[in-house]
């Protein structure tokens, strides 16, 4: 019961630490005058995907790789299936409305390679360098159209419409505020996921699982939370564009920024099971995003049960 209590209080210390480093790298980028073009582009996207980074970094400096990889496979399973089917129960999302083709051939090209890369065995150095620069040609390629709308809307519209789309952005925060979440953060985020990765593995021996099934279930819900908050409240809002480039955005950087940067502190050898089956589900679960990406399509109450009867079948599988 203790280690339950303690991967939960590991999990909800990583996600105030990495919302308190959001808040204070963006407001402090602000007060020196970056452009939150660049902010919304780096320090947003990155700091959103930090709990997974930190646990994918612990974990393999715990030696248990398994919860690493589990967590970015099981991480990208439960943001289609569950983040964006749940949320669907509530209210139907007009993705019909919205136009997120290009992201999603990326998605799906960065899960194509990232399946590619784990049939080698093990992802060391030499493929995290590929999936980095595969990162960085997503990220030229948003700031490239970003600077685009600038030009074709105007500067001062553009920065309005940037500052907008930051929750975060408070251009006024006091340094010693901004001081404040950054200390939170950078302090809450490591001990969050040694607590959170202890914890886990501990509750993997004791129900006699493999530390791969607690990260493809226990840990990657946890990390897909802030996600699930982000898309119940878009589909409330009618912003169902926000809901859909939330979970593609968020799946691309698991793949591309979380596994690439964990492979500098060591490799991360890839469970046979992972080859068998887990990526299979990860890359059906992504194909199914296609009538509402291609075809117009909106998630209606009837997509959404679907969805989530689809992942509990899924879980359910993988702890029998």
């Amino acid at each position: 019961m203790t280690a339950w209590l303690l991967s939960g209080l590991g999990l909800l210390i990583l996600l105030l630490a990495g919302d308190a480093l959001v808040r204070g790298a963006v407001n402090l980028s602000l007060r020196l005058g970056v452009p939150a073009l660049i902010v919304s582009l780096t320090i947003v996207a990155f700091g959103t995907s930090a709990p997974e980074l930190l646990i994918a970094i612990s974990a393999i400096k715990e030696n248990a790789p398994g919860i690493a990889l589990g967590n970015v496979v099981g991480s990208n399973t439960a943001n289609i299936l569950l983040v964006l089917g749940l949320p669907a129960l509530l209210a139907t999302l007009h993705t019909s409305e919205c136009d997120s083709r290009k992201n999603y051939v990326f998605m799906l090209l960065a899960t194509v390679l990232f399946i590619g890369l784990a049939f080698c065995g093990v992802f060391n150095l030499f493929s995290g360098a590929i999936l980095l620069a595969a990162l960085s040609l997503v990220l030229w390629n948003a700031f490239r159209e970003a600077r685009a709308h600038r030009k074709a809307c105007g500067a001062a519209c553009a920065e309005d419409d940037e500052l907008d789309g930051l929750e975060e952005a408070d251009p006024d925060m006091p340094y010693w505020k901004i001081s404040i979440y950054l200390v939170l953060g950078l302090i809450g985020l490591p001990m969050g996921a040694h607590l959170l990765v202890e914890n886990a593995t501990e509750i993997a021996r004791t129900y006699g699982v493999t530390e791969t099934v607690i990260g493809l279930t226990l840990v990657a819900v946890g990390t897909s939370l802030p996600e699930l908050a982000t898309t119940v409240m878009a589909a409330l809002r009618r912003q169902a564009d926000v809901a859909l480039g939330n979970v593609i955005g968020s799946n691309m950087f698991n793949l591309l920024a979380v596994v690439g940067i964990a492979t500098l502190f060591g490799r991360i050898p890839v469970d046979p099971e992972f080859l068998r089956f887990d990526l299979w589900v990860m890359l059906v679960a992504s194909l199914l995003l296609i009538p509402f990406v291609f075809l117009k399509k909106d998630i209606t109450r009837g997509w959404g049960l679907l969805l989530t009867l689809l992942y509990a079948v899924y879980v359910i599988s993988l702890l029998a």
